[in-house]
């Protein structure tokens, strides 16, 4: 390495602390956004409506609420991942 080089890492070296908690805490927000923006769950929740619709456990005016709800949720997700931010 040349003394360039080793000077650098000198210098920069007290930011070592910093850009760790940086690059934690963008996994954890990479991860959290993964999380928030995964359809399954969505899906799932739809799957569970219609199974408690078919049942007799929800009635058809709160089954349409709820699957309005699911599938903005879905649109959203869907905008996300066309365009993540």
């Amino acid at each position: 390495m040349n003394a360039m080089g080793m000077l650098t890492k000198l210098l920069t070296a007290p930011l070592l602390p910093m850009r760790l908690v940086t690059w934690a805490a963008q996994r954890a927000l990479d991860q959290a956004n993964e999380e928030y923006y995964d359809p399954a769950p969505v899906y799932a929740a739809l799957a569970e409506l219609e199974r408690s619709l078919m049942d007799g456990e929800i009635d058809q005016a709160t089954f349409d609420s709820r699957e309005d709800e699911l599938l903005d949720r879905l649109d959203e997700i869907a905008r996300f991942r066309q365009n993540p931010q």
